[in-house]
């Protein structure tokens, strides 16, 4: 086997940007009365409205959002519900 040879290969892992890491949120005292925003990206058509319409049921007091992708460009939430948001339920696929 020639020895001039020389092979150039990618690494498969690919290059990994660095993340910011951030700490967890403290858990809610309590729901009644919270702002829950519930944002899906290509959430499944079946599962997600059933998943709201369940949550919705069981937690009446609870002020929900539903922001999809299918609707707006983003699933990133806008400075404006980064202030009156409580909580964030997010779900994403890829």
């Amino acid at each position: 086997m020639p020895r001039d040879r020389v092979y150039k290969c990618l690494n498969p892992t690919g290059i990994q940007e660095p993340v910011d890491v951030e700490p967890l949120a403290p858990r809610l005292d309590r729901l009644d009365g919270k702002n829950i925003l519930i944002s899906a990206q290509e959430a499944d058509p079946v599962i997600m409205p059933a998943l709201v319409e369940r949550l919705k049921s069981d937690f009446p007091k609870v002020n929900w959002r539903v922001k999809d992708s299918h609707e707006t460009s983003s699933i990133s939430m806008t400075p404006e519900e980064m202030e009156t948001t409580d909580a964030v339920i997010q779900g994403v696929a890829w």
